[in-house]
């Protein structure tokens, strides 16, 4: 900090009285990471050369164009720290030294992103306007998704053998969003079972997640009038180890050999375990997950599984809220305008027109 008060000093004493041939500004509305350097002399020297000097005293060598006048915009600096600048300027035997003092600061609002904010009120406007649409009794369409048409069958086979249901919410803790996308499936699952007098199994690996399951299952059995068949020993805690809470898992299914096996939440390596031992026992199995490397694993041993966003997608299906339907259609509704600006954008770049990726290249600089 000495060394930049000692080069500030030395600035007064190096800049030509009455001429302010140097100047460096904070780079408005900007993340606090570029100062623009500015230059201007009566003539245009032979070479010139610009150091800058951050508060731990390290120095970087800037190479800056050869001009009478110019502004030369400098990037990678820590919003809030202090940068000292010194430019040499030669003509010929003669030189000049010109030291300056700089503090970047990051503004309020980035508005070199103002593409993103757009897009983000576009689709964020969708959404509210589907919503409000759904209330008012619009029916949305949702593409049929297997994987929970299944349900039903898989329900009516368990009750017709007189055998359970298993049903894992994946290895994640509650504040995971396929966990959350999983206990949703639950209740409407949980509620089915009810109505049928099938039992149902929930094994949990988290405390939070054992807790919210039980609430979740309570409350489907009931809004379907069957309380008195809730059995709050049938959804219990394992352990927190990943492959302790498989082993767990397995030891169910090979003792009690449900009919049903769903598997929906997050899922890593314990994935190709749990589908094997299901398939071995002869269950009906649907699986789902986020987790893109774990989809083949489910896909050759179950009977049906929810890729990707289907987990997601399956509360506004099975439930059709109003609330969810809205969100669902205008999630799409985003996704569709990025695949236009994308065509676009393609079809303008082939015709050699720019601007449109200048625009996006400039926003996500």
């Amino acid at each position: 900090m000495k060394r930049l008060l000692i080069f500030g000093l030395l600035s007064l004493f190096l800049l030509p009285l009455g001429a302010q041939t140097i100047n460096v500004r904070d780079v408005p509305w900007d993340d606090g990471k570029a100062l623009d350097f500015h230059w201007d002399f009566p003539k245009q020297p032979d070479s010139l050369w610009l150091f800058l000097q951050d508060a731990q005293a390290n120095n970087t060598r800037i190479e800056i164009p050869l001009s009478k006048a110019g502004t030369q915009r400098i990037g990678e600096l820590s919003p809030g720290e202090t940068y000292s600048f010194l430019l040499k300027a030669y003509w010929g035997d003669e030189r000049e030294r010109f030291a300056a003092i700089a503090s970047p600061k990051a503004a309020w609002f980035y508005l070199h992103k103002w593409l993103f904010l757009l897009l983000l009120l576009v689709i964020c406007g969708a959404i509210l306007g589907y919503i409000l649409a759904a209330k008012q009794g619009k029916d949305f369409f949702i593409r049929r998704i297997n994987g929970l048409d299944s349900m039903e069958e898989a329900i009516g086979r368990a009750t017709e053998k007189g055998k359970p249901i298993l049903y894992v919410p994946g290895i994640g803790d509650l504040d995971d969003i396929e966990t959350i996308a999983s206990l949703t499936i639950l209740s409407h699952l949980a509620q089915r079972c009810a109505e049928y007098n099938t039992d149902l199994i929930v094994p949990c690996r988290f405390s939070m997640v054992l807790s919210a399951s039980r609430e979740v299952v309570r409350e489907a059995y009931q809004k379907a009038g069957r309380l008195d068949a809730y059995k709050q020993e049938n959804i219990f805690y394992l352990t927190d180890d990943q492959f302790g809470y498989v082993a767990g898992i397995d030891g169910i299914m090979l003792r009690e050999e449900p009919a049903a096996n769903f598997f929906l939440g997050s899922f890593y390596a314990e994935s190709l375990i749990l589908a094997e031992t299901g398939f071995s026992t002869g269950a009906i199995q649907t699986a789902g997950t986020a987790q893109a490397h774990q989809l083949p694993f489910f896909v050759v041993s179950c009977d049906y599984t929810l890729i990707g966003e289907d987990l997601f997608a399956a509360s506004a299906y099975l439930s059709r809220d109003p609330q969810q339907l809205g969100s669902l259609k205008g999630h799409d509704f985003g996704k569709l305008l990025v695949i236009l600006l994308i065509l676009i954008g393609v079809i303008l770049e082939i015709a050699g027109i720019t601007w449109l990726k200048d625009l996006i290249t400039g926003a996500l600089a």
